[in-house]
């Protein structure tokens, strides 16, 4: 089993993102190459790797790089906009919104005229955050609940002992069982489970209506869905939305200002790819559990919860990745370890390298006609960047 190390003994003070004396980085076992750095950035900025938005590098509480890439979206979309909605129409009629119109220049990947990014599936891992928060609160015993207990009003969907076994920590690991596909289709295809659901005026009812595939717990299959139900359970287990618990508890303490977040047609925060943070913000979360889940001396998440996220839990059919609590492992090339990441749709990746001390943000929406680089590549870049400090 290859080790996740949790360098916990580092405490961050990043509220202004200054760069610390050229004396520290002397005592660290690795330096970074910046020429290689900036040739990765020039790479990025000519666009080889895509449409990247943002690229920013931290290591030992220094910002190494940190470069913002203009693209014209409103160009770029500017027929695929009308035809994508016209698509969605056909297939979902007045239940079809901008809001998942992915072609929508208001909504992608930039909210609106702000700088805030959308960040699509990362907003899974943000959730998970805010139920270890709930649990050390009181809210949630345990992530060995069983989920049926926060759904009264949607019992009857629980039509079998398979479904009824469901848990908390079922969702957290995208095993719960249920039949699901997001891949195999288009976002605009009624057969996309995700699509249709964003599509849907239920949401929970939706996801609850399929039918059970597997045993609770045996088996990945990745489900967006599945982190609507945990921000179901966060509602009914805290008496506040998902949005409201991390205005409170996570973003404030985390001096995380400004975001948004979206909500489904019944008021339910989007937690499974519906927030938009900034750049340096979205940074924060990485480094929030590469400090252990402290943040600038005060703790957020407790140790037990980062060590209990920061660890491996299901593996994956067909890959050498792992998953476990809404985050994704990623073998590190040629070494025993894992890359901590968040992966969201179209190339937000929030990767933490605790061995390196190393968080890295790549913004970006490669959704149009390129291939969008994998964390596998670019995390081999960062990590050809390293090179030992010769003492």
């Amino acid at each position: 089993m290859k080790k996740l190390i949790l360098i916990s003994a580092l405490i961050f003070s990043m509220d202004s993102f200054s760069m610390i004396n050229s004396n520290h980085s002397s005592n660290e076992p690795y330096a970074i190459d910046r020429s290689a750095i900036n040739k990765l950035h020039i790479e990025l900025k000519g666009g080889k790797h895509g449409y990247i938005d943002a690229f920013l590098v931290i290591k030992n509480k220094e910002i190494i790089i940190e470069e913002y890439y203009d693209v014209d979206y409103k160009r770029l979309t500017k027929n695929r906009r009308a035809e994508q909605a016209q698509i969605m129409n056909k297939n979902y009629g007045s239940l079809a919104t901008p809001q998942y119109n992915y072609y929508n220049p208001d909504w992608h990947p930039f909210y609106q005229d702000t700088k805030l990014h959308t960040i699509q599936s990362v907003s899974k891992s943000v959730t998970s955050a805010l139920i270890g928060i709930a649990i050390e609160q009181g809210h949630i015993e345990s992530i060995d609940n069983l989920i049926i207990d926060y759904f009264p009003e949607y019992n009857s969907l629980f039509d079998s002992d398979l479904k009824r076994s469901i848990t908390i920590r079922d969702l957290l690991n995208m095993a719960a069982g249920i039949e699901w596909d997001e891949f195999t289709h288009a976002y605009t295809d009624p057969l996309n489970n995700a699509a249709t659901m964003e599509n849907s005026e239920d949401w929970i009812d939706y996801i609850l209506s399929l039918p059970m595939e597997s045993e609770p717990g045996s088996r990945f299959v990745y489900n967006s869905g599945i982190t609507v139900l945990l921000s179901h359970i966060l509602y009914k287990a805290t008496g506040m939305h998902t949005e409201e618990f991390a205005r409170k508890f996570f973003f404030g303490p985390l001096e995380i200002e400004k975001f948004y977040w979206k909500k489904t047609p019944t008021g339910l925060t989007d937690a499974e790819g519906g927030l938009y943070l900034s750049t340096k913000d979205f940074s924060k979360v990485g480094l929030l559990y590469l400090n252990g889940g402290i943040w600038n001396g005060k703790r957020i998440l407790t140790k037990e919860w980062v060590d209990l996220t920061m660890t491996p839990k299901i593996e994956i059919e067909g890959s050498e990745r792992m998953y476990g609590f809404q985050w994704w492992f990623v073998p590190y090339d040629g070494m025993e370890g894992w890359i901590f990441s968040g992966s969201g749709y179209g190339g937000q990746y929030l990767m933490a390298m605790p061995e390196y001390e190393l968080v890295v943000v790549f913004n970006g929406w490669n959704i149009f006609d390129f291939e969008r680089p994998s964390i596998e590549y670019l995390s081999s870049r960062i990590i050809d960047t390293l090179k030992p400090n010769i003492k």
